[in-house]
């Protein structure tokens, strides 16, 4: 049976900056073109060219090699030519392959928010689409509000979606603005519309996710018909984000329900992309990645459980809907106080420790391992931290230096200009081959000063620690009081792109940091050594 074709228009560019604390410059927007691109989308929506000038000068020329480049924008103005009309002009005059046009068509937006006529609505909604394709340009129109519009008004919303279809619209786009609707009603509404005379490969859905239900609206309309599905990355947007395109590719290219009866433009190969696409996406945008994401978190494909990661080793369908690898991720057996032999056999395989199964010290790792879980520790987050002891305890730590002492100190005071500031100043002594140096630091709060303080000399090793960033810092208080036992997180990364997670625990948040201090340099000359990370190069 020949398969029909899905198409994917990326409005993260777009729709996507409008998540509150999102700005992306010009440079931004051409990186994370280039990814898309690069990936297969077949439409990259770019922004808004004449509405602010970063959208006016990242439009100045095709920033695309094989997507489709889309300018967003509205319809002409009611009572104004087309020809008069400056932002149907800065639309059409973009270096743009395609105009998606927002159009009303709930009746009561166009009463309120437009101040026109129904008439006069779709007037401009059938001359601007005219006009982008007289000038060359794929014409689309999103029909905003289209579900509550034709919930409140059925004949008009279908009126504004026939009128961009007759005047040459390429796709007719509808949009559950509000983010309210649920998936049966998707389902009927987008049946009436195909019955009304407008084919559903013609149709779009964009749908926003403020009840969760963003990819399930999105994939209720694909079975319903429409053949284009609009969404970002990672689901970002207004509000609670639109219909994250992360989570609905795999979906249609693995599921059966939709593998069998469509192909989308992306490959198999570039499927197996999608997790580094999503964290490096999360990475422009200085976000540490959502571990519990489908399909691409870190979490997705990890077993905790003693007798789940029994039944994984036997067969990984036990416990996986797709493998791991179809979206480049990979399965995890997280060692924690729930787990058992199967579980650190795998993990201390997964990392090139080979221990056999009746090795009293790998009785005697789980057993440390349980008791510090007891104690605190969250080793099942901390794969660095828990590589470290694993090696400690079965083939021993080179000691690459020796934390003698650190002092860390906190003074609130009013500088010169009479402005009260906070200064934070450690002191650490470290041994190197028999030579104990000492460096002092300020930093913006004790643990930034302690950091910058214990890598500031250490000796013939320093070179080596150039490219080590924290990327990460986590702080959980694990009981009540001022008196109550702290856990720290650390995330850290490398120039090589590697990233690994550290852990601390103590009374003390200061001693608790620097415990996962030292750990990420150790690592880190683990690692520089091929002796530790691989987990982390994953």
């Amino acid at each position: 049976m020949t398969r029909e074709r899905l198409y994917l228009f990326d409005t993260t560019l777009r729709d996507g900056q409008q998540t509150p604390g999102i700005d992306f410059s010009v440079e931004d927007k051409i990186a994370i073109a280039k990814l898309l691109d690069d990936f297969g989308m077949d439409y990259v929506e770019g922004g808004y060219p004449g509405a602010n000038p970063t959208d006016t000068a990242f439009f100045q020329q095709k920033r695309t090699a094989s997507a489709k480049f889309v300018a967003f924008g509205m319809t002409k103005r009611a009572g104004v030519s087309a020809s008069n009309d400056p932002g149907l002009a800065a639309l059409v005059q973009s270096k743009s392959d395609a105009i998606c046009f927002v159009a009303k068509s709930w009746d009561y937006h166009v009463r309120v928010a437009l101040g026109c006529t129904n008439e006069e609505n779709l007037e401009s909604i059938k001359t601007s689409v005219e006009t982008a394709v007289a000038s060359g340009k794929e014409a689309m129109v999103d029909c905003e509000h289209f579900f509550d519009g034709f919930k409140a008004n059925p004949d008009y919303a279908l009126a504004c979606a026939r009128t961009a279809y007759d005047a040459g619209a390429r796709w007719v786009v509808l949009c559950d603005t509000n983010g309210g609707t649920q998936p049966s009603e998707v389902r009927t509404i987008v049946a009436k519309v195909i019955a009304s005379g407008i084919p559903g490969d013609h149709l779009g859905i964009h749908a926003h996710d403020d009840t969760g239900q963003a990819v399930a609206n999105s994939l209720a309309a694909v079975e319903a018909g429409v053949r284009q599905i609009q969404g970002t990355l990672n689901g970002i947007g207004e509000r609670c984000g639109n219909a994250n395109l992360i989570s609905i590719v795999p979906t249609v290219a693995l599921k059966p329900a939709f593998a069998d009866r469509f192909v989308s433009g992306i490959s198999a190969e570039a499927l197996t992309g999608i997790s580094r696409l999503s964290r490096a996406f999360d990475e422009l945008l200085n976000r540490a990645p959502e571990a519990q994401a489908p399909y691409v978190g870190a979490s997705a494909f990890a077993t905790k459980a003693g007798i789940h990661a029994s039944a994984l080793a036997k067969e990984p369908a036990t416990y996986e809907h797709v493998p791991p690898e179809s979206v480049g991720n990979r399965r995890r057996v997280m060692v924690s106080d729930q787990g058992g032999k199967a579980n650190f056999l795998a993990e201390l395989k997964r990392r090139g420790i080979e221990v056999p199964r009746d090795d009293h010290r790998l009785d005697a790792l789980i057993s440390v391992v349980k008791e510090r879980e007891a104690e605190g520790y969250a080793y099942e987050g901390a794969d660095a931290s828990f590589e470290l002891l694993a090696r400690k305890m079965l083939h021993g730590l080179p000691e690459f230096f020796n934390v003698t002492s650190f002092r860390c100190m906190v003074e609130r005071r009013f500088d010169a200009n009479g402005q009260l500031k906070t200064v934070s100043e450690a002191i650490v002594k470290v041994e190197v081959d028999g030579e104990e140096k000492m460096s002092v630091a300020e930093g913006h709060g004790p643990v930034n000063a302690l950091d910058i303080a214990l890598r500031k000399d250490l000796g013939k090793y320093q070179s080596e620690i150039v490219d080590l960033e924290l990327a990460d810092f986590k702080v959980r208080i694990l009981n009540g009081g001022t008196e109550a036992i702290t856990r720290v997180l650390i995330e850290s990364h490398d120039g090589t792109g590697a990233r690994w997670w550290t852990v601390g625990v103590s009374e003390n948040i200061i001693d608790a940091s620097f415990q996962a201090l030292m750990d990420s340099i150790i690592y880190k000359l683990m690692k520089n050594r091929e002796m530790a990370g691989l987990v982390a190069a994953e």
